[in-house]
């Protein structure tokens, strides 16, 4: 049983196209390029949470997803803290760093600006069957087999990825060694999670090479991907949640030109 519940596996957006839903992710982020303030970020987020019941996916399993997302976003702004051109009150200055009030609130939009380019992501495609995204990209976006299927792949290792990592911690806590040296324990691990990456990544090529699937021959697929009605709705809802999150910034006053 996967994290998503039986009772909310078909969600409305589960019938729409993966292609559709690569757009839409593009269409939720790259306008949002176009201002660093705080009002178009904030209202971003709170309207694409308020899509959620669309998605099927908890909340609690959203935020969880979202957490690694919220802990390095500061990083982003630290720069802006630190560097960005000064104006307003200056809070600190040493040698070329400079706080002022003006780059606190350009830090603060880039964060926000951070966890609101991941948000779409993880809304979008956190319940989005692979096998899917392989028909789409191959029927729809009209993608080469080899790549398509090259991605499908990368994409069902993930989930060995996640149950080799778990399956280490389980061992090493078993020994005793997996309660100190957060830092050393991280290390030591991602470089084993890597070896076992490569050698898996090798044998898989090979396998998939041995069955033809490396062939320049045109492949069929079994499932039908086809764009509907809801595609086009689905990109709309997309337009509307952007300008909203723009025109609040410019209602506000908030709205800050990237290049100005």
């Amino acid at each position: 049983m996967t994290e998503v519940d039986t009772a909310t596996r078909h969600a409305w957006l589960d019938a729409v196209n993966p292609v559709t839903k690569l757009l839409l992710a593009l269409l939720l982020s790259v306008p949002l390029f176009a201002s660093i303030d705080v009002t178009s970020g904030l209202v971003a987020i709170a309207l694409q949470l308020l899509c959620l019941p669309l998605t099927g996916l908890r909340l609690s399993t959203v935020l969880r997803r979202l957490l690694p997302i919220v802990i390095f976003a500061p990083i982003a702004g630290l720069s802006m803290l630190l560097y960005a051109e000064p104006a307003g009150q200056i809070y600190w200055s040493f040698g070329f760093a400079t706080i002022s009030e003006d780059s606190v609130s350009l830090a603060i939009a880039v964060s926000l600006r951070v966890v609101a380019l991941g948000l779409p992501t993880i809304l979008l495609f956190g319940n989005t069957d692979p096998t899917e995204l392989a028909d789409a990209l191959a029927q729809v976006a009209k993608l080469p087999s080899r790549f398509v299927l090259g991605v499908l792949a990368g994409t069902r290792m993930l989930g060995l990825f996640l149950d080799d990592w778990r399956t280490m911690g389980l061992a090493r806590r078993a020994r005793g060694v997996g309660d100190r040296g957060v830092l050393q324990r991280f290390f030591s691990m991602a470089f084993v999670l890597l070896v076992f990456a490569v050698r898996r990544g090798t044998k898989l090529a090979m396998a998939m090479e041995a069955r033809g699937f490396g062939s320049g021959i045109p492949r069929t697929w079994s499932r039908p991907s086809r764009l509907h009605a809801r595609d086009g709705v689905a990109l709309l809802g997309g337009v509307v949640i952007m300008t909203l999150a723009l025109t609040a910034a410019v209602l506000l006053g908030t709205f800050r030109f990237v290049w100005s």
